[in-house]
């Protein structure tokens, strides 16, 4: 199975934005948010969760997220 990192902190401090207000923005609670950010890897993510994000940077999924282990 492939772990999921987010790259959420790192698009978060390209456009200066706090992770607050990436839950602000998204309409995630900002404890989704921070563990995402702070997460080396996780196993399963919320689709519409990460949806979300992806469109509030105005990236793609992919851009987002990265597999680091398989």
């Amino acid at each position: 199975m492939g772990l999921i990192r987010r790259r959420v902190r790192e698009f978060a401090q390209e456009r200066g934005w706090t992770l607050k207000e990436v839950s602000n923005k998204t309409g995630i609670p900002y404890t989704t948010i921070a563990t995402y950010a702070k997460s080396q890897g996780m196993a399963t993510v919320d689709y519409t969760a990460i949806h979300k994000i992806a469109r509030a940077f105005d990236i793609s999924i992919e851009d987002l997220v990265e597999i680091v282990e398989y």
